[in-house]
C-alpha cells in the first residue's frame, strides 16, 4: 500500500554551482550520470516505490526543470508536479510543508542521490512506520560505509556507540513534524560543522557530544526534547544511502557503481 507523498529537492544552494558548471549545466540535480540526469533517476526510483503516490520536485528555475524532456512530459500528464523552492533545501521544505502539504506524510529525499534504489525507499518508509516518529531520518553507520566504499570520504556525526552519516531520506509522518523543519531552518548553515549543530541544543550537549559521552539514541532524545517533536533514526544497512554526489570524486563513484550494475550510457 502507497502510503507517502515524495518531495525532491533539487534547488541551488547559490547562484553557482561550480560542479554543475564544469560539467555544461547550471543545477547538479540536472547532471548527467551514465546517460540519465540525477533528478531524473531520483523520480524514476519513487515512482517504483511500493511506499509513494505523488511525487513533487522543489526546484529554483521552471526552465531548467523543464529542459529534462522525461520530466517535462510526467508534468504535462500529471504524474509529477513543480514546487518553487527558496533559497536553501530546509527553507523549501518548510515552505512546501505550511503552503502545500500540511498534513500529509511526506517523504523528503534529494536529487543529488544518484544510488537511490526502490529497495531503499521502501525499507526506510516500512521502518519509518514501524516507529513511534513524528520525523524519522535515514542514517548509515560508518562500519556499513566504510566496508563497501573504504576509500570514500563521508561527513559523520560521532557518538559513543560510533559514527553515523546521513542518507538524505526524512520521513515526516505528522503535522508535529514542522517543527523539525523549522529547527532545520536554523542548524542548517551548520551542515559540514557537527559540532556547530550540537551546540544549538545547549553547552551540556555540547560538552557530551565533544566527549563522545552520548550514544546516537540517547542524542536523539536530546534532540526531541529541544525540538518539540519525535525524531527517530532508521539505520539502513545500505552503504549506497550514504553516498550523494557533493563533489567529482562523488560522481566518479557513482558512475562507477552504476556502470557495475551493468547500467551504460544510451
Amino acid at each position: 500500500m502507497n502510503e507517502f507523498n515524495a518531495l525532491i529537492l533539487a534547488g541551488r544552494r547559490g547562484k553557482k554551482d561550480p560542479l554543475a558548471e564544469t560539467r555544461g549545466t547550471t543545477h547538479r540535480a540536472l547532471l548527467d550520470v551514465v546517460g540519465v540526469p540525477m533528478l531524473a533517476r531520483v523520480v524514476r526510483v519513487l515512482r517504483a516505490s511500493t511506499s509513494i503516490n505523488r511525487i513533487a520536485v522543489s526546484i529554483d528555475d521552471r526552465a531548467a526543470f523543464d529542459s529534462v524532456p522525461e520530466l517535462r512530459e510526467l508534468t504535462a500528464r500529471g504524474e509529477i508536479t513543480y514546487h518553487a523552492s527558496l533559497d536553501s533545501p530546509s527553507r523549501s521544505v518548510r515552505d512546501a510543508l505550511e503552503n502545500h502539504l500540511l498534513g500529509e506524510r511526506i517523504l523528503v529525499a534529494t536529487a543529488d542521490h544518484a544510488l537511490l534504489t526502490p529497495e531503499i525507499v521502501d525499507y526506510f518508509v516500512q521502518h519509518a512506520e514501524q516507529s513511534d516518529a513524528d520525523l524519522a531520518v535515514g542514517t548509515v553507520t560508518e562500519a556499513v560505509i566504510r566496508a563497501a566504499y573504504p576509500t570514500t570520504t563521508r561527513t559523520y556525526l560521532r557518538f559513543r556507540d560510533g559514527g553515523y552519516s546521513g542518507a538524505n531520506l526524512f520521513a515526516f509522518r505528522t503535522e508535529r513534524a514542522i517543527r523539525a523543519a523549522e529547527f532545520w531552518v536554523s542548524a542548517e548553515q551548520f551542515r559540514k560543522h557537527p559540532w556547530r549543530i550540537a551546540s544549538v541544543f545547549g553547552p551540556k550537549a555540547l560538552l557530551l557530544f565533544a566527549l563522545r559521552r552520548l550514544s546516537f539514541e540517547a542524542a536523539l532524545d536530546r534532540a526531541s526534547e529541544s525540538i518539540g517533536c519525535r525524531v527517530r533514526a532508521v539505520r539502513l544497512h545500505f552503504a549506497e544511502a550514504a553516498i550523494d554526489v557533493d563533489n567529482p570524486s562523488d560522481l566518479a563513484l557513482v558512475t562507477r557503481v552504476l556502470q557495475a550494475r551493468g547500467e551504460q550510457v544510451a
